[in-house]
């Protein structure tokens, strides 16, 4: 496992900063470590002397994290998944958090290393898993999920119009030989997708599909508003969560769990007053979602569809 070439490009770093509102002996959690861009900049900007914990399911992030802040005795590495953050931080004795952040994205490391199998741009061994210790791989699923629920994963998780076509041409590929590689996953959307049409795509036809099958086999949504909700609970009065999303998808589930603990009423709207008991957890900040700046969409791309929200806890 090498530490020296974790690349990952934090998004939104200024912002994130500014939003955190560090504090000098504040308690944080970095629930998405990645390569621990963000994660320094927080142990930086308090002067070395908050403490973090950082979670990532990654091993190699673990990895490279721990090694790049090893000069911050309060910095502290758990394996495991963010979903979990709840128990994880409650069995490590963490007490309650000044902020926390999560950044949804697929760090750059895990793009650009290709045996990974994230990246449609490289032919590698289809994979995908955030964690190599668990689970099983993009093409044990592919070879066994059924054409419906293919189908049901592409329309749901990548938001594909060609999902029928794609799930119907996967099976007939599959029938032939093992869809095993990166490469053969996409031949599948390039025999699915007429030429015409992938010629007017903005970005690379696959990009939809690998995110589909990605957010399947690392069950990335479906617990989501459950750990939201955790991480609001394991912050200070005050304290802040602080969530990067990279698809609608993931926007529509924090924009709405926000919205939910900010007014969890469920009386009739037309009632006089309120009686089902249920009171506020906070407030949404930043009048909806912070965006990159043109300056850092130029300088890189894969900012260009961050979205940061914040939630601060009554």
């Amino acid at each position: 496992m090498t530490t020296t070439t974790f690349h990952h490009l934090p998004v939104l770093f200024d912002e994130v900063m500014e939003w955190m509102q560090i504090k000098e002996n504040g308690i944080y959690a970095d629930g998405t470590l990645g390569g621990g861009g963000h994660s320094e900049g927080i142990l930086r900007l308090s002067g070395g002397n908050a403490a973090l914990y950082g979670i990532d399911r990654d091993l190699e992030a673990i990895a490279a994290a721990s090694a790049r802040l090893a000069q911050y005795p309060n910095f502290h590495a758990i394996h495991g998944n963010f979903h979990d953050a709840k128990k994880l931080l409650e069995e490590a004795g963490v007490p309650l958090l000044s902020g926390a952040l999560l950044d949804l994205g697929v760090s750059s490391h895990q793009l650009d290393t290709g045996e990974r199998g994230f990246s449609y741009h490289e032919d590698a061994p289809l994979d995908m898993r955030m964690d190599k210790s668990q689970g099983e791989t993009a093409a044990e699923y592919i070879a066994n999920v059924s054409v419906q629920e293919f189908r049901r994963i592409l329309t749901d998780f990548g938001e594909e119009k060609w999902a029928a076509r794609i799930a119907q041409i996967m099976d007939e590929h599959r029938r032939q030989k093992p869809i095993l590689t990166t490469a053969d996953l996409v031949a599948v959307v390039d025999a699915a997708i007429p030429k015409a049409v992938r010629r007017k795509d903005e970005g690379h036809p696959a990009r939809r599909t690998f995110q589909a099958v990605r957010i399947a086999i690392n069950d990335e949504l479906a617990p989501l508003e459950k750990a939201l909700c955790d991480f609001v609970d394991l912050l200070a009065p005050d304290g802040r969560l602080l969530v990067i999303t990279f698809h609608s998808l993931e926007d529509r589930i924090v924009k709405k769990t926000f919205q939910r603990l900010q007014t969890p009423c469920i009386c009739p709207p037309k009632a006089p007053i309120c009686t089902c008991g249920k009171v506020t957890q906070g407030k949404a900040l930043a009048r909806g979602a912070v965006k990159p700046s043109s300056d850092e969409t130029t300088s890189n791309v894969r900012a260009r569809s961050a979205k940061l929200r914040v939630f601060q806890k009554a």
